[in-house]
């Protein structure tokens, strides 16, 4: 009996030293945090590879902008993170300034070889015997855009010399650095697809003949000389109209591939206006097509409609509501986000309030939806994540991708780097708005996020990993926003990923698809969710990568919070 009031005695005591969202397991379906947020006056990185974020931190120290942090990152990212991003990807960003009180948005991704026709491809497929593009090989390597997106963002918000911002991954580079656990496993894994791959993908990726354990230590002195050359001899022309063009141009010729300088050359990023809707007092901003952001908003307006915080956090009702504004959301994804420049995306009616009302009204409370239609507009008229953010206000959301882990398995001899396989995401149908054509920009799924709140920069902060990230992005918001978790706390919280909708390629589904729940989901909400008609199913992974600074307006301090699911860090000073 002693021993049973010593245990009352010490709950009730745990209950009056607690804070309300103080970290427990998260199997109870209570708030969970892994770790306490990261809290400093002067700066703020937070990557998925604790290296990375230290390189970042450093050039911050060293008089360096958000934006020469965030560049300094990314490069160390595609040296240390290589199954998530790299130079042969594409880039995404949305810029706080500070000094223009201002967002700007940056689409710095890549186009398809202005060469190669739909029949062409079409012809080329059949050739292999192939009914879509692959994910690996050369047919769906589109141009990379990242290295002109880094040039773009420093020529507007640098203050330290590129050569100044590169030398950290250089060195690294040259010297190694040991491999982390989360990323060797999927190193391995992504080396499975690559055997017989043309080029030096094993040559690079697995020099001792097997992909890099937790621990060994990775050198990539290719790599180190490509980032040298943009240091030092040219910068982005020197990647798109000089040497490294010059090799990427013959490697392509002699094996097949579709792509020529010329594609190079003719290549540029886009400076954009990040849209947004409101959400409950927050302006959420994502940039607009060709990428996957405006689901994320889609979603929340929907949402916006519902009293999720009376719901109550992690319930079913409140997880039925989610997931069939994600359905709704996606079959819009599937059928209307395309390249703007070939396909006028209808983005103020998809936006708006009142085509939100509309769909809402499709959602059943008592059963799940097996088939989604989109909507109908109108008559015309109209994965590596990283922020940062510095001691004058400046803050950056940058998300920088090969698609598919390693991408394409295409590395050129002495390059040190993979390209992407984002070309996959085309449709081969051509009446379809994401149609692949010449000199066009594929469905994207990277997007980096920004909040405002009353007009002062609040959040920035993104979730990696394919058709979770606007799923993610929604989770997180209305985990701070709805529930009032912390910024660790909002990351750290279970999470549901619903697969099987229909899809920018052309893909239809009639079946509802299923929802991937983690283990924080108590078992009589999965069996309510179940009752619901909802396909439930369980995995160990998937459900993104999550990386944010906070900004308090009031006191100027930011906060950080990381991925529990990587192996990354937010770190200050």
């Amino acid at each position: 009996m002693r021993l049973v009031n010593q245990r009352a005695g010490l709950a009730a005591l745990v209950l009056l030293v607690t804070p309300l969202h103080a970290s427990v397991d998260r199997i109870t379906g209570q708030p969970f945090a892994t770790r306490s947020e990261v809290i400093a006056r002067h700066g703020m990185v937070a990557t998925s590879q604790p290296l990375a974020t230290q390189v970042g931190l450093d050039v911050l120290k060293a008089g360096g902008s958000a934006v020469d942090a965030a560049i300094a990152a990314n490069a160390a990212l595609g040296l240390m993170e290589p199954v998530g991003c790299g130079v042969g990807g594409d880039l995404f960003a949305i810029v706080w300034s500070a000094r223009d009180r201002k967002l700007y948005g940056l689409n710095a991704s890549g186009r398809s070889p202005r060469g190669q026709t739909l029949e062409a491809l079409r012809q080329e497929l059949a050739r292999q015997k192939l009914t879509a593009i692959p994910p690996t090989g050369l047919l769906p390597i589109t141009v990379p855009g990242a290295v002109d997106g880094w040039f773009e963002l420093h020529g507007r918000f640098g203050r330290l010399p590129m050569k100044t911002v590169l030398a950290p991954a250089i060195r690294y580079a040259r010297e190694g650095f040991p491999v982390s656990e989360l990323i060797a496993f999927y190193w391995e894994r992504n080396l499975r697809a690559f055997a017989g791959l043309p080029g030096a993908a094993l040559s690079t990726w697995a020099p001792g003949g097997h992909a890099p354990r937790k621990g060994d230590l990775f050198q990539n002195p290719d790599l180190a000389q490509t980032y040298q050359t943009l240091a030092e001899d040219g910068g982005r022309d020197a990647f798109y109209r000089g040497a490294i063009a010059d090799r990427i141009d013959a490697f392509m010729r002699a094996e097949g591939g579709p792509l020529r300088k010329v594609d190079f050359e003719q290549h540029t990023s886009t400076w954009v206006d990040p849209v947004s809707v409101n959400y409950r007092g927050y302006e959420v901003y994502e940039l607009p097509p060709n990428g996957q952001g405006i689901a994320a908003l889609q979603m929340l307006n929907v949402l916006e409609g519902f009293d999720l915080r009376a719901l109550g956090r992690n319930s079913a009702a409140a997880l039925h509501l989610m997931i069939e504004a994600k359905k709704l959301a996606f079959e819009d994804r599937a059928r209307f986000y395309a390249d703007p420049a070939f396909h006028r995306t209808p983005l103020s009616w998809l936006l708006s309030k009142d085509y939100a009302r509309e769909r809402r009204a499709l959602i059943r409370p008592d059963r799940a939806a097996k088939a989604v239609e989109p909507g109908r507009p109108p008559a015309p008229h109209d994965t590596t994540y990283l922020c940062t953010a510095d001691a004058e206000g400046n803050m950056v959301s940058l998300i920088q991708s090969n698609y598919r882990g390693m991408g394409s398995g295409i590395v050129v001899p002495g390059l040190g780097f993979g390209f992407q396989d984002r070309g996959e995401q085309f449709a081969l149908d051509a009446d379809h708005p994401n149609a692949y054509a010449p000199g066009k920009r594929p469905f994207h799924t990277i997007i980096p996020a920004f909040v405002l709140k009353d007009g002062q920069p609040w959040l920035a902060f993104g979730v990696m990993g394919g058709a979770m990230q606007p799923q993610g992005h929604v989770q997180i918001l209305v985990n701070l926003i709805d529930y009032g978790l912390n910024l660790q706390e909002a990351g750290d919280n279970a999470r549901w990923q619903h697969e099987g909708s229909s899809e920018p390629t052309g893909a239809y589904t009639s079946h509802g698809g299923h929802v991937f729940l983690e283990s924080g989901i108590p078992w009589e909400v999965v069996r309510e969710l179940k009752k619901l008609g909802h396909d439930v199913r369980t995995d160990l992974g998937g459900f993104g990568g999550y990386q944010a600074i906070l900004r308090d307006p009031a006191t100027g301090v930011y906060y950080g919070a990381s991925e529990s699911r990587k192996d990354g860090h937010a770190a200050g000073w």
